[in-house]
């Protein structure tokens, strides 16, 4: 334990994050330390059940989704999304990823339900920004931190559409966009909105009772200013309440600012602290 907080700490001392939250399980051993505050601010000593935004941890979370439905047989892999996502039916990609937005192709096939899971639909970002393409979905995928920004999935699904594709459905894996297009996929082919489904489908089920979209009245003293990230530490059958992750020891720890690629410092150090075996 002190090891783990030492570990902690350190980053909070020298302003990397504002405060961390560390969990380290081995059986029914279990170790936690809060440490820092919840803010920039110092309004608050980060706690155990201090409540953090996981940002793309949404994501695996909405593939199980998907997953559950095609399970069931609601869904199938092969499946064009077109008979739930119409508005998809007809996307044109560009030439080359280097075309201008107007210099189009048909697509070679539908884009089918394994595209989305794979993320290979042929919307997305690359690694290059600068694509004709990709400046024009920009225009329609905004940051996805501030939801105020997005208009309702209806309206969202009639822009995108307008978007041509980078690659062909199945080419080329892209980030972001398909998993936003599985959430409307879930809400549409289930007949519930994605939060309800989430809800009684997957977070009650495993008790994760302070999961979800937003945090209730009763939860917002809870809730830290910034983002969390969730690293895996040992395999373990440990789970945290406000954690999207199963079966992993994590780690939560607030983001101030994300100048590189993940692993982090804090994070190599919190793995090393763990796999020491010196909690």
């Amino acid at each position: 334990m002190d090891t783990l907080h030492a570990t902690l700490n350190r980053y909070v001392d020298d302003g990397t994050v504002p405060g961390a939250v560390g969990l380290v399980a081995r059986g029914d051993d279990v170790e936690v330390v809060a440490v820092g505050s919840v803010d920039t601010d110092d309004s608050a000593p980060m706690a155990r059940d201090s409540l953090f935004r996981i940002a793309s941890l949404t994501k695996p979370v909405t593939a199980a989704a998907v997953m559950m439905l095609v399970e069931e047989g609601t869904l199938a892999l092969d499946a064009p999304v077109e008979r739930w996502l119409p508005e998809l039916a007809e996307p044109v990609v560009v030439r080359t990823p280097q075309s201008p937005v107007d210099d189009v192709v048909p697509v070679a096939r539908p884009i089918t339900v394994e595209d989305l899971l794979s993320s290979r639909t042929g919307w997305g970002f690359p690694d290059d920004f600068s694509l004709p393409a990709v400046q024009a979905l920009f225009g329609v995928q905004k940051d996805g931190r501030d939801l105020r920004d997005w208009p309702d999935p209806d309206t969202w699904l009639r822009l995108l559409a307008q978007v041509p594709l980078l690659h062909q459905p199945g080419d080329a894996w892209l980030y972001g966009t398909s998993s936003d297009l599985q959430g409307i996929l879930v809400a549409r082919a289930s007949g519930r909105a994605l939060p309800d489904f989430l809800a009684e489908r997957i977070f009650a089920p495993l008790g994760m009772a302070d999961t979800g979209f937003a945090a209730s009245t009763r939860q917002g003293h809870r809730l830290t200013s910034t983002t969390a990230h969730l690293v895996p530490a040992t395999t373990t059958s440990a789970t945290t309440a406000t954690a999207m992750t199963l079966a992993t020891t994590t780690i939560l720890l607030t983001q101030v600012a994300m100048d590189s690629p993940t692993p982090t410092p804090i994070m190599r150090s919190f793995w090393e602290c763990a796999a020491a075996g010196r909690p």
